[in-house]
């Protein structure tokens, strides 16, 4: 696993060997954010069910301000803290550990809340946690009118097409893994301030 481009280019990410976690894959990865594009530089960035951290990683590597790993399990949290150390990376990194429900509440309560990009991926099995994540956000003051929210699932699994704020826009499947993209149902946007291939 590395990260594919940015300034740290290349680099190796460390990863739990086996069936124990799931990172999201280079080719997705690639794929993300060569839809996200130029848009992560100078964003916020919240990976949700971090893992290992290596989209959040990839975010910073891009040029984004600020990511924000949660994550809560203890072996998963000290790769993620192995990965972050070995890239040097520290002002640009914050890490919550603990649940995303946890953390959003959290987050909530602080003075510059809202993120510019939400990214999750629990467990593709635990259809609850997509499900209770994607309603906790609806509501969330860490959501803006332009944030957009991106969930990696199995491409067999169907999340919501809308909920109350937030609107499914764009599904895109890359062997048995699919990125769906949400935004607030109320978002307005003209095409050129909607980030590049949106």
């Amino acid at each position: 696993m590395r990260i594919i481009a940015g300034k740290f280019r290349s680099r190796q990410l460390k990863s739990l060997k086996g069936l124990a976690l799931r990172p999201t894959s280079d080719m997705l990865r690639e794929t993300l954010f060569n839809i996200l594009g130029p848009a992560v530089e100078g964003s916020r960035f919240l990976d949700l069910f971090a893992g290992t951290g290596a989209v959040g990683i990839e975010a910073i590597s891009r040029g984004a301000a600020l990511a924000v790993f949660v994550e809560n399990h203890a072996s998963t949290m000290r790769l993620l803290r192995e990965n972050l150390v070995t890239l040097e990376i520290k002002s640009e990194a914050r890490i919550i550990a603990s649940s995303v429900s946890s953390a959003i509440a959290k987050l909530e309560k602080e003075p510059l809340a809202i993120f510019d990009f939400i990214f999750l991926d629990p467990p593709y099995a635990n259809e609850i946690a997509y499900e209770a994540t994607l309603h906790a956000l609806e509501t969330s003051s860490l959501v803006g009118p332009s944030t957009i929210i991106i969930a990696e699932h199995n491409k067999k699994a169907r999340l919501p097409k809308s909920l109350t704020r937030l609107q499914q826009f764009r599904t895109l499947v890359q062997g048995d893994a699919a990125l769906t993209f949400y935004r607030p149902s109320t978002t307005n946007l003209p095409s050129n301030e909607l980030p590049q291939g949106m």
